[in-house]
């Protein structure tokens, strides 16, 4: 199972930083495994499903959070769009 994980990783990683000059050259943020959390498949209030998924540790901080510019979800290979620096209009 650990093997399949980090073949994975490793598959994400490589598609990331290989799709040409106009990819994200720097370099990103990878969550220790001891921050990564598994959120379990659930039905929300309005009766949406929710796939089972893995995300950062809640912190006080979005520097580290795998939405945030430039770092890259190890999962999806989905680079992130937001600005950790910039606050929200609700102050978040």
């Amino acid at each position: 199972m650990k093997i399949l994980i980090v073949a994975v990783l490793l598959l994400c990683c490589m598609s990331v930083f290989a799709k040409g000059p106009r990819s994200y050259r720097v370099k990103a943020y990878h969550a220790p495994r001891s921050s990564i959390v598994h959120v379990r498949g659930h039905v929300t209030k309005a009766g949406v499903y929710v796939a089972p998924s893995f995300r950062t540790e809640p912190n006080h901080t979005k520097v580290d959070n795998w939405s945030s510019k430039p770092n890259v979800n190890p999962y999806s290979g989905k680079v992130g769009t937001k600005d950790p620096y910039t606050t929200s209009p609700h102050g978040h």
